[in-house]
């Protein structure tokens, strides 16, 4: 009985102090006073509390690693500095380079503030006059060499000018500060400081204080992703390349102008402004098929989800079978008939655009480059030659190749002078 007398005076307490929660009058006073203070980013280590299921996948994540302080964790230098090694490598590309290799600046371990990548590549941010820049040097993990990074002005391209947008949290031009090292969670949730601030019996005010991208039209979703995933200039202050007071659920447009072949960028951009340079998938896709279906970045790609990573490219499926989820093969035929081992990646999203070093990049436009694009332009790269069996092969023979597949009529283009002995033999 006094158990039962305790559970019934807990309810009892729990049902009078539930009402002053979410009571009309007290509580709304404090909500909206709450409200009318400005958004601040608070880190994505103050959503674990309540999203574990969500912060964890997400720690999985490249994201998460985008941008790491060496200061607090040298473990996130993935190669030794040693200047000995990176002359060595620089001197490979020493006609390519715009800087002496000798006058290179390296960093040493101790002046290096912060790395930008670790999986394909890193970068180092290294601190001068109380700005950070990206040093000009950058080392390729899949070649394991070393390259250069805007090795003759390095120093005159601010961090957070050039970068910082995409790669910390909260980034204030002004002060030259940022919240969090690293793409958080209030990259595409937006500030959280209402959020975790109203209590939770506050159930409808707290859910309209952050954005649940799911819940956004496609294209805006979208935006999101094509808020970094992308290269061009911000709209409202001259001379930075992220999207300055963009946020999700905006549209990006208003802050963002994005790079193209037609206005002069030859540098990223292809001549039928395919990317050339990384970064740039967003570009991409919105010329693509998918764009205009409603295909997004999500439907491919997750951001967090429980369970370890499928792929390096944290896509849902791996490989081709991601394509085969949406599209299936009824019959290897015509042009299908080349490749019977279903490669869509292989034509459709060749290797054509570059982050580390050329082609470790996919296209996202979903089509695939014939040789005869090439043949008309040779500037633009084509999907056979991506292959190694096929990168010395004769444009013209190619193109011929997939006309007669096509076509559905195999002409033989290879016959050796002994199959044209026997098929001329009486």
């Amino acid at each position: 009985m006094k158990r039962i007398g305790w559970f019934l005076l807990a309810l009892m307490s729990l049902l009078l102090i539930g009402p002053a929660g979410c009571g009309p009058d007290e509580t709304r006073v404090d909500i909206q006073e709450l409200l009318a203070k400005p958004k601040t980013y608070v880190g994505s280590d103050a959503c674990q509390y309540c999203h574990l299921e969500h912060h964890d996948p997400w720690k999985n994540t490249l994201h998460s690693r985008a941008m790491q302080d060496v200061v607090q964790n040298r473990d996130s230098l993935i190669v030794e500095i040693d200047p000995e090694k990176i002359r060595t490598d620089l001197r490979r590309l020493e006609k390519e380079l715009l800087v002496p290799v000798e006058d290179i600046y390296i960093p040493t371990d101790e002046e290096v503030k912060y790395t930008i990548g670790m999986q394909w590549k890193q970068m180092f941010l290294v601190e001068k006059a109380g700005l950070l820049y990206v040093a000009p040097i950058q080392y390729n993990a899949r070649s394991g060499l070393w390259t250069t990074y805007q090795e003759d002005n390095w120093d005159k391209r601010p961090w957070n000018k050039y970068c910082a947008g995409c790669h910390a949290m909260g980034v204030d031009l002004e002060k030259g500060t940022f919240s969090e090292p690293r793409v958080g969670c209030e990259a595409c949730h937006g500030p959280g400081s209402h959020h975790v601030a109203l209590p939770e019996t506050a159930v409808f005010d707290k859910r309209l204080t952050i954005i649940n991208p799911s819940h956004l039209p496609v294209a805006f979703r979208t935006q999101i992703c094509g808020s970094c995933h992308s290269r061009g200039t911000s709209t409202k202050v001259e001379g930075v390349e992220w999207p300055v007071g963009y946020l999700p659920g905006r549209a990006l447009g208003l802050y963002y102008k994005s790079t193209s072949y037609a206005a002069g960028d030859f540098k990223n951009v292809y001549a039928n402004e395919f990317a050339k340079g990384h970064h740039q998938q967003y570009l991409d896709w919105q010329q693509s098929a998918h764009s205009r279906e409603g295909v997004t970045c999500t439907s491919c790609h997750y951001v967090h989800q429980l369970g370890l990573p499928p792929t390096q490219f944290q896509t849902k499926g791996a490989g081709s079978q991601q394509c085969l989820k949406c599209h299936t093969v009824i019959n290897n035929n015509l042009a299908h008939s080349i490749h019977s081992f279903a490669n869509c990646i292989g034509c459709h999203m060749p290797r054509i655009a570059r982050s580390a070093e050329s082609g470790d990049t996919h296209s996202h436009v979903f089509v695939t480059l014939l040789p005869k694009d090439t043949l008309k332009n040779p500037n633009i790269p084509n999907s056979c030659q991506t292959c190694h069996k096929h990168k010395d092969t004769d444009l013209a023979t190619l193109q011929k190749l997939f006309d007669s597949l096509a076509q559905g009529s195999l002409v033989r283009l290879h016959s050796t002078s002994r199959d044209r002995r026997v098929n001329n033999h009486p």
